[in-house]
């Protein structure tokens, strides 16, 4: 097996991670990201730490559960990582809806924070 670049390894292991904590614990998600993230949810936006896991803990749903389909990982010049994921979740007695979620990781003090975060779930409107 061909070792995967560290950005690869990086990527894959936040993005397990991460759907591992908004499924189990959404108010836990504060841990990756700092006062200085951003988060696009479905077009609306927040900043900071706070903001975001107040969105993410205020969803109208009690259980969730994500599927990963496929995610890409790529180094940016700055340093960074950026992570895009597609899947699909199930939400409560909801279908099961396809998701695009969108990351960049930075490295702060030996830690991968999450400074950049957008979502939409894959509704196609063509009425």
């Amino acid at each position: 097996m061909v070792d995967q670049p560290p950005w690869e390894q990086i990527g894959s292991s936040f993005v397990q991670h991460y759907y591992q904590m908004f499924d189990s614990d959404r108010s836990q998600l504060g841990s990756i990201y700092i006062d200085a993230s951003c988060l696009t949810w479905e077009g609306q936006q927040f900043q900071g730490k706070r903001a975001i896991v107040e969105k993410l803990t205020s969803l109208p749903f009690t259980k969730i559960g994500h599927s990963i389909t496929a995610q890409d990982h790529q180094p940016t010049p700055d340093s960074c990582i950026l992570s895009m994921v597609v899947g699909q979740l199930k939400a409560d007695e909801d279908p099961i809806m396809g998701f695009h979620q969108s990351f960049i990781l930075k490295n702060i003090n030996d830690a991968w924070v999450c400074t950049n975060d957008m979502f939409r779930l894959a509704i196609h409107n063509f009425g």
